[in-house]
């Protein structure tokens, strides 16, 4: 059953950047991060060997993947997904032989309809659920997990914390990234596979 979040709230203002806590996500217990400066652009047949899965920061596609409240069904390819982050979009990853009915219910609440905000399952999770933002990554086990509001309060359009604060999360559209119809999904290469063509490195 889950719990009523009315009967009790979560106080998130101390979770909120400002120019003197310019990532309160260091409050958080368990999220893991690497620093990443604005990355470099790939077009839609390169691959990035990507340190973390899912990745949190990087070269990326050119084509942003769509993240006011977006609810995939689908894996996304990473590498529209990872610049999103890079506009401030928090994607919140799940196992989906791990996470169904309830707990899946309350992990679309919490992002359909929330500007920078994406959902998609990410099959052969190390953890239920994976939470990422640009530079910051946090791993779950439980959909009511205080801390996926901490993390988004905290992550979501920081602007100190990712390189493009302000830039669109809206739908670009067909011959760049068509929600309806995403990129197909491919597991991260290995750092082994860089050919600097067809795969390259993260940054």
């Amino acid at each position: 059953m889950l719990p009523d979040r009315a009967a009790a709230p979560v106080d998130l203002a101390a979770f909120a950047p400002t120019a003197e806590n310019k990532d309160p996500s260091v409050q958080i217990d368990g999220v893991e991060g690497m620093v990443f400066s604005g990355a470099q652009h790939v077009g839609p047949d390169t691959r990035v060997a990507y340190t973390f899965t899912p990745p949190i920061g990087g070269t990326h596609d050119q084509a942003w993947a769509a993240c006011n409240g977006a609810v995939y069904p689908e894996p996304l390819r990473s590498e529209n997904a990872v610049h999103s982050l890079e506009h401030g979009a928090v994607w919140i990853a799940y196992d989906p032989d791990r996470v169904d009915g309830a707990a899946l219910d309350a992990l679309t609440a919490r992002v359909e309809g929330q500007p920078y905000m994406l959902l998609s399952p990410y099959p052969g999770l190390d953890s239920p659920i994976s939470l990422q933002s640009w530079g910051h990554q946090l791993a779950l086990d439980d959909a009511d997990d205080p801390r996926i509001d901490q993390f988004v309060a905290a992550l979501r359009q920081n602007r100190y914390t990712h390189p493009e604060p302000g830039a669109s999360c809206d739908e670009i559209g067909r011959g760049y990234f068509d929600s309806a119809s995403p990129p197909p999904f491919a597991p991260v290469p290995d750092v082994s596979d860089v050919d600097g063509r067809a795969v390259v490195a993260e940054s």
